[in-house]
């Protein structure tokens, strides 16, 4: 190879290069495309239940202290796998109940403990973030959280 590098030589690196990285990045679109349709939500259908209880969760900022599957804040619990901790995830019915639950018991008011405001949902919204935590619940979540308590 020659000390100097001609202006030819670094186009074609250049060209070279970024068709490596474009092809790389088109690929791992792709891949990450097949996964999530084929894989983690395959087993999860998305209802308008759910859409809306997303809703629910984005308007109310509910990631603003709850994680979901490791993303969000830590100052309050994992949501990705409370179905699960609670033993409600084969029944919404359960499910609704527990949540609506503890969303109306929220705040406990005993000192010292982080403390969950009061929303006011209505019922329809209730049920439509327990049937979202519950799609959330199904989903692979590869091993998240670590342990059961989340």
């Amino acid at each position: 190879m020659r000390e100097v590098m001609t202006k030819t030589m670094a186009r074609n690196i250049f060209y070279g290069g970024s068709l490596f990285f474009i092809l790389i990045f088109v690929g791992l679109t792709a891949h990450s495309h097949y996964y999530i349709v084929t894989k983690s939500t395959a087993s999860t259908p998305l209802t308008d239940s759910v859409a809306r209880g997303k809703r629910v969760w984005e308007i109310n900022a509910c990631i603003n202290c709850h994680t979901l599957h490791g993303e969000g804040a830590y100052f309050a619990p994992e949501v990705g796998n409370v179905m699960t901790r609670w033993g409600v995830l084969d029944s919404p019915d359960d499910a609704f109940q527990a949540l609506k639950g503890w969303m109306e018991a929220q705040p406990t008011g005993i000192p010292g403990r982080r403390q969950m405001p009061r929303f006011h949902l209505s019922d329809a919204d209730i049920r439509a973030l327990s049937d979202f935590l519950i799609w959330a619940d199904r989903t692979d979540r590869q091993g998240w959280p670590p342990n059961d308590a989340g």
